[in-house]
């Protein structure tokens, strides 16, 4: 097994295997220069998306127009052929962000071919990592997952996408919980360096404590919360929680 990676601001990754030549996301559209050759020089059997953000996707139509079979997950179908254009970037802006997705060339609906859980493709197991976006999908094969934005790979270990850019973060929480008790060697993510399992682990660590604090200072305030005063009136004690939204 053979895996490359081309940082097309998204990482694209080139899996060659027995089993086929798989391409995995194919990064900005910035880069749809160059993205031709890269196919040409690859030829892949298929393109498989992750998820439908620009920088993931943007060169799809490319691979489309050149006969490559492109997989995506049916909940990302409606972003990647324009049927909807929300973006979570820039953070509080949707308008932007609607108007940054329309200056995308989509995939016409024909052009695409539904992946689902436990699928494979040319080898890889398709596997649910939902949370960053409803449908996005890692490739699995001999202790190898490729994870797309379910997990950030940086200098100092495992990150998530700002909360803000995901579209339920608790749902990519529990992700990121699932990745890191999988039986893996490597997890190469969709921006960054290639990620061990025990770095995930140590992500997920974090965040469950962080929880358990937040849940403990719940119960604290609920204890400490004081009585009505006089009979006039209930005063309201204040519950802080606060959520790790770890970047």
């Amino acid at each position: 097994m053979k895996v490359n990676v081309r940082r097309l601001y998204a990482n694209t990754y080139l899996l060659d295997t027995p089993d086929g030549k798989l391409m995995v996301d194919s990064g900005s559209q910035l880069y749809a220069p160059v993205f031709p050759q890269l196919l040409r020089d690859f030829r892949p059997d298929g393109l498989a998306l992750t998820h439908a953000h620009v920088d993931h996707s943007g060169g799809a139509w490319i691979a489309a127009q050149l006969g490559v079979p492109v997989y995506a997950h049916p909940l990302e179908r409606p972003a990647l052929t324009g049927l909807v254009h929300d973006l979570p970037y820039p953070s509080g802006l949707p308008a932007v962000g609607r108007a940054v997705s329309r200056l995308h060339i989509k995939l016409p609906g024909t052009a695409l071919t539904d992946v689902m859980a436990g699928m494979v493709l040319h080898g890889w197991e398709v596997v649910p990592l939902p949370g960053h976006t409803p449908g996005q999908v890692g490739l699995r094969r001999e202790g190898v997952l490729v994870a797309g934005d379910a997990v950030i790979g940086s200098r100092d270990g495992a990150h998530l996408p700002r909360a803000a850019y995901n579209a339920d973060h608790g749902q990519a929480l529990d992700t990121l919980r699932r990745m890191a008790d999988l039986d893996l060697q490597t997890v190469l993510p969709g921006h960054g360096r290639p990620l061990s399992t025990a770095e995930l682990r140590a992500r997920a660590s974090r965040d469950d404590q962080g929880r358990e604090q937040s849940a403990e200072r719940c119960r604290g305030s609920r204890r400490t919360r004081p009585e009505p005063e006089d009979g006039l009136g209930a005063r309201q004690g204040s519950i802080l929680v606060r959520e790790d939204h770890a970047r």
